[in-house]
């Protein structure tokens, strides 16, 4: 690749990223998720423990009352529970309920889907090699911490 196309990665980049997260708002439509709240999900199905909503706000990058917000809709939804922390009865503690889960797994399926329909175009060699771009871009410590 030439230094004269280079300005041209990022666009491309983000273009596709777009694409994936077009079709995958999609395909969970019928969930009546909005993007924060699938963050959201995201975050509490990677947590090893319930976490606190403070947590959830730090990991979203959003104040806490925003955070309340996501976990009020969602615990509406029926998709978290919210229990009194055993350690601190001021904080709250929020969990995945099973409906939760179920949401988190059709969450992935879409994502997968997305991202499957996009890269069909690309043969199984072509797809190896951009797995292995980016495997190694995502391993490189960021230049600017």
């Amino acid at each position: 690749m030439t230094e004269a196309s280079d300005p041209d990665l990022p666009e491309l980049f983000l273009r596709t990223a777009k694409r994936i997260r077009r079709a995958q708002l999609t395909e969970l439509a019928p969930l009546g998720l909005t993007p924060g709240q699938g963050r959201a999900l995201r975050i509490l199905g990677h947590a090893d423990e319930p976490l606190r909503m403070s947590a959830i706000a730090e990991r979203l990058g959003i104040v806490p009352r925003s955070a309340t917000t996501v976990v009020d809709a969602l615990e509406s939804a029926g998709l978290i529970a919210r229990t009194t922390d055993p350690t601190n009865r001021r904080a709250t503690l929020v969990t995945l309920t099973d409906s939760g889960r179920a949401a988190l797994t059709r969450m992935a399926e879409a994502r997968r889907k997305a991202a499957q329909d996009l890269f069909a175009t690309l043969s199984p060699a072509r797809r190896d090699l951009l797995r292995e771009i980016l495997a190694e871009l995502d391993s490189t410590p960021p230049a600017h911490p």
